[in-house]
Protein backbone atom coordinates (compact mmCIF):
# COMPACT_ATOMS: atom_id res chain seq x y z
CA UNK A 1 0.00 0.00 0.00
CA UNK A 2 1.35 3.42 -0.97
CA UNK A 3 1.36 6.00 1.82
CA UNK A 4 0.18 9.27 0.25
CA UNK A 5 -0.05 12.59 2.11
CA UNK A 6 -1.30 16.00 1.04
CA UNK A 7 0.45 19.14 2.24
CA UNK A 8 -2.16 21.84 1.53
CA UNK A 9 -1.74 25.58 1.61
CA UNK A 10 -1.86 28.80 -0.32
CA UNK A 11 1.95 29.12 -0.29
CA UNK A 12 1.67 32.86 -1.00
CA UNK A 13 4.62 33.01 -0.97
CA UNK A 14 6.53 29.79 -0.32
CA UNK A 15 8.73 30.15 2.77
CA UNK A 16 11.71 28.28 4.14
CA UNK A 17 9.34 27.12 6.90
CA UNK A 18 7.11 25.46 4.28
CA UNK A 19 10.18 23.79 2.79
CA UNK A 20 11.31 22.56 6.21
CA UNK A 21 7.95 20.84 6.82
CA UNK A 22 7.91 19.50 3.27
CA UNK A 23 11.44 18.11 3.43
CA UNK A 24 10.63 16.20 6.61
CA UNK A 25 7.34 14.98 5.13
CA UNK A 26 8.87 13.39 2.05
CA UNK A 27 10.89 11.15 4.37
CA UNK A 28 7.72 9.91 6.08
CA UNK A 29 5.54 9.10 3.08
CA UNK A 30 5.85 7.27 -0.22
CA UNK A 31 4.35 10.29 -1.98
CA UNK A 32 3.63 13.84 -0.86
CA UNK A 33 1.29 16.00 -2.90
CA UNK A 34 1.70 19.72 -2.39
CA UNK A 35 -1.87 20.92 -2.80
CA UNK A 36 -1.80 24.59 -3.75
CA UNK A 37 -5.22 25.81 -2.73
CA UNK A 38 -7.29 27.97 -5.02
CA UNK A 39 -8.83 30.16 -2.33
CA UNK A 40 -11.10 32.97 -3.47
CA UNK A 41 -11.51 34.23 0.12
CA UNK A 42 -7.85 35.15 0.48
CA UNK A 43 -6.20 38.23 -0.90
CA UNK A 44 -3.25 36.68 -2.72
CA UNK A 45 -0.17 38.46 -3.99
CA UNK A 46 0.94 35.77 -6.44
CA UNK A 47 -1.02 33.87 -9.08
CA UNK A 48 -1.47 30.13 -8.82
CA UNK A 49 1.05 29.67 -11.64
CA UNK A 50 3.66 31.80 -9.86
CA UNK A 51 3.20 29.89 -6.60
CA UNK A 52 3.56 26.55 -8.39
CA UNK A 53 6.71 27.82 -10.13
CA UNK A 54 8.18 28.86 -6.74
CA UNK A 55 7.58 25.37 -5.37
CA UNK A 56 8.85 23.63 -8.49
CA UNK A 57 12.08 25.67 -8.46
CA UNK A 58 12.68 25.12 -4.73
CA UNK A 59 12.07 21.36 -4.88
CA UNK A 60 13.89 20.57 -8.13
CA UNK A 61 15.27 17.03 -7.91
CA UNK A 62 13.23 16.01 -4.86
CA UNK A 63 11.85 12.49 -5.03
CA UNK A 64 8.28 11.32 -4.30
CA UNK A 65 6.81 14.80 -4.63
CA UNK A 66 3.95 16.10 -6.77
CA UNK A 67 2.58 19.63 -7.10
CA UNK A 68 -1.10 20.07 -7.81
CA UNK A 69 -3.92 22.58 -7.28
CA UNK A 70 -7.31 22.05 -5.74
CA UNK A 71 -10.48 23.87 -4.80
CA UNK A 72 -12.84 22.99 -2.00
CA UNK A 73 -12.29 20.97 1.13
CA UNK A 74 -8.90 19.38 1.70
CA UNK A 75 -10.47 16.09 2.87
CA UNK A 76 -12.44 15.82 -0.38
CA UNK A 77 -9.24 16.37 -2.33
CA UNK A 78 -7.45 13.74 -0.19
CA UNK A 79 -10.16 11.17 -0.91
CA UNK A 80 -9.99 11.98 -4.64
CA UNK A 81 -6.19 11.48 -4.64
CA UNK A 82 -6.15 8.40 -2.37
CA UNK A 83 -4.30 10.24 0.41
CA UNK A 84 -4.80 9.06 3.98
CA UNK A 85 -2.89 11.91 5.63
CA UNK A 86 -2.90 15.70 5.70
CA UNK A 87 0.38 17.38 6.68
CA UNK A 88 0.13 20.57 8.73
CA UNK A 89 3.00 22.59 10.19
CA UNK A 90 2.68 24.14 13.63
CA UNK A 91 4.68 27.16 14.73
CA UNK A 92 3.01 28.17 17.99
CA UNK A 93 0.08 27.56 20.31
CA UNK A 94 -2.13 29.84 18.22
CA UNK A 95 -1.49 27.60 15.19
CA UNK A 96 -2.44 24.58 17.27
CA UNK A 97 -5.82 25.99 18.32
CA UNK A 98 -6.77 26.79 14.74
CA UNK A 99 -5.38 23.59 13.21
CA UNK A 100 -6.84 21.38 15.93
CA UNK A 101 -10.35 22.71 15.26
CA UNK A 102 -9.94 22.06 11.54
CA UNK A 103 -8.57 18.56 12.15
CA UNK A 104 -11.61 17.70 14.30
CA UNK A 105 -13.97 18.82 11.55
CA UNK A 106 -11.95 16.92 8.96
CA UNK A 107 -12.17 13.80 11.11
CA UNK A 108 -15.98 14.13 11.18
CA UNK A 109 -16.10 14.61 7.40
CA UNK A 110 -13.56 11.89 6.53
CA UNK A 111 -12.55 9.66 9.47
CA UNK A 112 -10.20 7.71 7.19
CA UNK A 113 -8.00 10.79 6.64
CA UNK A 114 -5.62 11.58 9.50
CA UNK A 115 -4.03 14.98 10.16
CA UNK A 116 -0.31 14.80 10.92
CA UNK A 117 1.13 17.81 12.76
CA UNK A 118 4.82 18.61 12.39
CA UNK A 119 6.38 21.23 14.63
CA UNK A 120 8.37 23.85 12.79
CA UNK A 121 12.10 24.00 13.32
CA UNK A 122 13.24 26.73 15.71
CA UNK A 123 14.69 28.74 12.84
CA UNK A 124 11.25 29.05 11.23
CA UNK A 125 8.91 29.19 14.22
CA UNK A 126 8.09 32.85 13.55
CA UNK A 127 7.94 32.71 9.74
CA UNK A 128 4.60 33.03 8.00
CA UNK A 129 3.72 34.10 4.48
CA UNK A 130 1.70 37.01 5.89
CA UNK A 131 4.62 38.31 7.96
CA UNK A 132 7.05 37.85 5.06
CA UNK A 133 4.81 39.90 2.74
CA UNK A 134 4.39 42.64 5.35
CA UNK A 135 8.13 42.92 5.99
CA UNK A 136 8.86 42.93 2.24
CA UNK A 137 6.22 45.65 1.67
CA UNK A 138 8.24 47.87 3.98
CA UNK A 139 11.39 47.32 1.96
CA UNK A 140 13.14 44.98 4.36
CA UNK A 141 15.16 41.92 3.38
CA UNK A 142 13.31 38.58 3.68
CA UNK A 143 15.94 36.38 2.01
CA UNK A 144 16.50 34.44 5.27
CA UNK A 145 12.80 33.52 5.35
CA UNK A 146 12.16 32.62 1.69
CA UNK A 147 14.21 31.01 -1.09
CA UNK A 148 16.25 33.46 -3.18
CA UNK A 149 14.01 33.18 -6.25
CA UNK A 150 10.97 33.99 -4.11
CA UNK A 151 12.73 36.98 -2.52
CA UNK A 152 13.52 38.37 -5.98
CA UNK A 153 9.93 37.81 -7.14
CA UNK A 154 8.61 39.60 -4.05
CA UNK A 155 10.79 42.64 -4.77
CA UNK A 156 9.75 42.65 -8.40
CA UNK A 157 6.05 42.30 -7.54
CA UNK A 158 6.06 44.92 -4.80
CA UNK A 159 8.45 47.44 -6.32
CA UNK A 160 8.32 46.57 -10.04
CA UNK A 161 12.10 46.14 -10.07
Amino acid sequence: MTRIAVYPGSFDPLTRGHLDILQRSVGLFDKVIIGVAVNSNKSLLFSIEERIDFIREATKGWENLEIDTFEGLTVDYCKKRGAKSIIRGLRAVTDFDYEYAISLMNRKLAPEVETIFLMSSNDYSFVSSTIVKEVARHGRDVSAQVPDHVSKALLKKLYHK
